[in-house]
């Protein structure tokens, strides 16, 4: 039973030890991202379609 303990206390410790260099990643901008947001608009995802299915189907 005093194993549960034990484990439970290092359990504890490795989560405030994640948490902590989580928050320090946060705070000296590990997590930001400047050149992104500016060269977002020039990628277009949506691709005109070029042929309505109709006229594929009157093609074939």
């Amino acid at each position: 039973m005093n194993i549960f303990y034990l484990l439970i206390g290092v359990s504890l410790l490795a989560a405030l030890i994640f948490l902590g260099a989580f928050i320090w990643a946060v705070r000296n901008g590990q997590f930001d991202d400047n050149e992104t947001p500016s060269i977002r608009v020039l990628f277009d995802d949506d691709e005109p379609e070029t042929e309505t299915k109709e006229e594929k189907k009157q093609t074939t």
